[in-house]
């Protein structure tokens, strides 16, 4: 039998992990849902969906282009800033940058965490790169791409 965790809050899926009378039991009723895709077909995909080129996407991230492509043929795998700034690239909203972030095996975004709660922020407000730096450099906070933001 497979449920729809698709549908189901991630606090509902925990409660059903820890309910399971075994871990094997969770895995085969969670099917499909624990599959993720490789990052590069994932963001492959998300430009061909939206008509863009892999190109202007690394450009918007602020990454340097040799780089960006070796993210996209799936030959570099990326840090969590860097998947954070192609988030922007890709222009996604908060949500978007969570699934980019599962995708990535990287850690999701926490509101608690100050540097997350204003990237988290920036992606809810489609604020672009440049203005979601300058809100890091404005709260003496670290910069994406490992650069410091000290005033």
């Amino acid at each position: 039998m497979k449920d729809n965790s698709d549908q189901v809050s991630t606090q509902e899926l925990w409660g059903r992990l820890f309910k399971s009378s075994t871990v094997e039991t969770w895995l085969e009723s969670t099917g499909q849902t624990q599959h993720l895709p490789a990052f590069s077909e994932y963001i492959s995909a998300l430009c061909s969906d939206r008509g863009e080129k892999p190109e202007s996407v690394i450009k918007r991230s602020d990454l340097e282009s040799s780089y960006g492509h070796r993210l996209f043929s799936g030959t570099r795998n990326p840090s969590r800033d860097t998947v954070l700034q192609l988030a922007f690239g890709l222009e996604l909203d908060a949500d978007g940058a969570q699934q980019l972030l599962k995708v990535a095996r990287a850690t999701a975004l926490h509101p608690r965490v100050k540097r997350d709660a204003v990237i988290a922020y920036c992606l809810h407000h489609h604020k672009s790169l440049p203005q979601t730096q300058q809100l890091l450099l404005d709260n003496s906070l670290p910069l994406l791409g490992g650069k410091r933001g000290e005033k």
